[in-house]
């Protein structure tokens, strides 16, 4: 039986996580938040640590972005997942 701990491990290696940033002034990704195994959790964070007032999902070939901003349509966060096989 594999322990959870190697599974987590593995899924950061193969960046099967979605990932939550935060603008940090000069980069829209330019601090980590947290990974989640699921799209809901990581949004649920985001709406803790980020406030942000709409959001707007794009997906390209390799991964797909959800997009955070504020009432001014200013980008203050992001949250990436990179799809399998790529």
């Amino acid at each position: 039986m594999v322990s959870k701990r190697s599974t987590i491990s593995q899924d950061l290696k193969n960046n099967n996580m979605w990932k939550v940033y935060k603008h940090n002034g000069q980069y829209i990704m330019g601090e980590l938040i947290s990974s989640h195994k699921s799209e809901s959790a990581a949004i649920k964070k985001a709406e803790k640590k980020i406030k942000f007032k709409f959001t707007k999902k794009e997906k390209k070939k390799n991964e797909i972005r959800i997009w955070l901003d504020d009432e001014k349509h200013m980008p203050v966060g992001i949250i990436v997942h990179k799809l399998k096989g790529t």
